[in-house]
């Protein structure tokens, strides 16, 4: 009679280590999900941080002063531009008799 119950109890030990390992995999895959999406922001982070110290290199001394002004002047015309497109297009469908909605 001790080797059934013996049996029966190695049995239902074998049952719960595998239910413990299963939710221990499902903890271990959603803190890998997790720490890959901590990787992911500290890499875009970094990347930014070191965009911003290569464009303040690149933007220091006499010929970075005049690659800045040469930017300013471009980042202007070019909003400029896209103004008077996007105004022209408003314009031009108030003429055709519709109504902006």
């Amino acid at each position: 009679m001790p080797s059934i119950v013996h049996a029966i109890t190695e049995f239902i030990n074998s049952i719960v280590g595998i239910v413990f390992s299963l939710v221990q995999s499902v903890f271990a895959v959603f803190h890998a999900i997790f720490a890959l999406g901590g990787d992911v922001i500290t890499s875009v982070f970094k990347v930014a941080q070191h965009l911003i110290a290569m464009v303040t290199d690149v933007f220091q001394g006499a010929l970075g002063f005049i690659a800045a002004n040469f930017f300013a002047i471009a980042a202007l015309g070019g909003a400029y531009y896209i103004y008077t497109v996007y105004q022209a297009r408003n314009r031009g469908s108030l003429r055709n008799g519709k109504t902006r909605t």
